[in-house]
């Protein structure tokens, strides 16, 4: 019985995680936005009381075509880069933290493993692997770490909660 649930717990840990990591990613998104929204809000308050702000930049092209869906401005695709070079084929985005869905799996099996298993000890390598295989790109990117660090603590409360519920409740 006591297999079962072990077996239970890694199931519901390791693959029953990846929602919630979802859920909290979105929440982090959402309010970032809100964040940004009042930040933009409070800008313009700003420039509208200000007598210095008050200079208009004319677009021949009428501005709505230039404005893409987020609100950033982006040149048309017939324009040439303004410094002179032409704009080669679109390059597709870069995914940040590619394979984060597998390693999160691997990484609440670990963490929920360890703690079924009495050594909580593991969990620090495996934070450790984990950091060191992806010390690269989170130096690199700001937006990598910030993700990074909200997976990954995610990932793991929900893997230790889960070890620790079936400890208690099931394997005395």
């Amino acid at each position: 019985m006591t297999a079962l649930w072990v077996a239970v717990a890694l199931v519901v840990a390791g693959f029953a995680g990846w929602p919630v990591t979802a859920l909290v990613f979105r929440l982090a998104r959402t309010i970032d936005d809100k964040a940004d929204a009042a930040k933009a809000a409070e800008e313009a308050r700003r420039v509208e009381h200000d007598p210095s702000a008050d200079v208009t930049v004319d677009d021949p092209s009428g501005g709505a075509a230039n404005q893409a869906v987020d609100g950033e401005l982006t040149a048309p695709p017939a324009v040439p880069a303004s410094d002179g070079t032409a704009a080669g084929p679109a390059l597709a985005s870069q995914r940040i933290l590619r394979g984060g869905a597998i390693i999160g799996v691997l990484e609440r099996l670990g963490v929920c493993l360890a703690i079924l298993t009495g050594q909580p000890v593991a969990i620090a390598y495996i934070v450790a692997i984990k950091g060191l295989g992806r010390f690269a790109e989170l130096k690199e990117t700001p937006v990598a770490a910030e993700r990074f660090i909200i997976g990954t603590l995610t990932s793991m409360l929900w893997a230790a909660g889960t070890a620790a519920a079936v400890k208690v409740l099931f394997l005395h």
